[in-house]
């Protein structure tokens, strides 16, 4: 893996595509742990006395609308006051303004660019990765640095297309995510996936991928369901995945000693967090009842399995933890793999989002910050962001 720490940076100018894609609400940060990711990759840049252009994304952009919500400018002041050191914002993606600014910058000066999606109102030159655009940015620095991991299964103008034509390599938060993912590649065993999240079709590529190399798959979430339909269970008005029910029901057939499914459930009539639950056993489900978490002896269940794991890797919620009555599956699995420093990586997304509102993710071994490239990692496709600079 091609790092900055094998690239001379030293008084370069030195591109870093960041993931700056925060949650944001009337135009404040929610959530800054992206921009804090970046941090070490620019000051290593600092200390190298780099001058800085950053690039990142935020939210999409379809519409003139959404240019004003979508605006880097916050996250621009939240590095400034992160850094303790000045930084100039670039209200463009491209022109004079940001070439002269550019131009004009001194070792350790740091230019955050307009976000980079502004760029698909026009044809969506970003996201298609339009190689005049990747071509343009990559003439503004002298090398590039790839540190944005929530995007490296996207092959876009700002990592793609710059990486296409600068020298390039990796920054720390993406050689942090690679080096734990990497050992999934060939995992100590006993190893255990814990597949959580509503739709079995989003992680069908993982389970496919994984189901030879895992000793068990923990199945939770609203995904469970349509596994226990296609075991003729009666779920009620739990979600179900019509498409999936063949999959589940060959995947069930051809590795029954690895799927391991709810035994109870916490059932309810209404998909809310203010209707009464009971616990129920899966075989005890009523018509118009629906599953929204696990129930205590799937909880007892689960940690038997994972009492002798060597590492776990987990992706997606085992109940609906937006509602606070629904966090227990969740949040007791996530407790006894802290308490039994169980190896963890976390797969992104909702699983980390949920870590962090039970403040057990900087617990885990690893909490990744991009769900989608975890996920595609985990289904063992090739992620473009990393083939362009290998």
């Amino acid at each position: 893996m091609k790092t900055i720490k094998d690239i001379d940076i030293e008084n370069k100018k030195v591109l870093i595509r960041c993931d700056f894609n925060v949650p944001m609400k009337d135009g404040k940060i929610i959530d800054d742990n992206r921009i804090k990711e970046s941090l070490k990759t620019i000051n290593y840049c600092l200390d190298h006395n780099a001058k800085i252009i950053l690039f990142s994304h935020l939210g999409r952009v379809k519409e003139e609308a959404d240019l004003k919500k979508n605006n880097l400018a916050p996250v621009a002041e939240r590095l400034e006051e992160l850094l303790g050191k000045k930084v100039t914002f670039i209200a463009k993606t491209r022109g004079e303004e940001l070439e002269n600014a550019i131009a004009n910058m001194k070792p350790q000066d740091v230019i955050l660019v307009q976000n980079t999606r502004y760029e698909d109102l026009d044809g969506k030159k970003e996201s298609s990765n339009d190689p005049e655009l990747g071509k343009y940015w990559a003439s503004l620095g002298d090398v590039f640095i790839n540190d944005a991991f929530g995007t490296i299964h996207r092959a876009h103008a700002s990592n793609v297309g710059i990486a296409s034509n600068l020298p390039s390599a990796f920054g720390f938060l993406i050689e942090k995510e690679l080096t734990a993912l990497s050992e999934l590649d060939h995992p100590q065993q006993p190893f255990i996936v814990v597949l959580g999240g509503a739709k079995v079709a989003d992680k069908i590529g993982v389970i496919e991928n994984l189901v030879t190399k895992a000793d068990k798959i923990l199945i939770g979430g609203g995904m469970a369901f349509t596994f226990l339909k296609a075991e003729n269970y009666e779920v009620g008005s739990s979600l179900i995945d019509k498409e999936s029910l063949e999959f589940c029901t060959k995947i069930l057939k051809d590795y029954a000693d690895k799927i391991i499914l709810p035994v109870d459930v916490a059932v309810t009539t209404e998909y809310s967090n203010e209707e009464e639950y009971q616990v129920k056993d899966i075989n005890n489900l009523a018509y118009n009842e629906m599953g929204l978490d696990i129930g205590p002896n799937t909880i007892a269940l689960f940690e038997n399995h994972l009492k002798t794991a060597k590492i776990v890797v987990w992706n997606g919620p085992l109940g609906v933890y937006e509602f606070d009555k629904y966090r227990k599956g969740t949040e007791e699995i996530l407790k006894y793999l802290v308490d039994h420093n169980i190896k963890a990586i976390l797969g992104g997304g909702d699983i980390v989002a949920a870590a962090s509102t039970a403040n057990l993710k900087d617990k885990v071994y690893h909490a990744s910050t991009g769900g989608g490239a975890t996920l595609e990692y985990l289904e063992g496709k090739t992620l473009p962001g990393i083939a362009a600079i290998k």
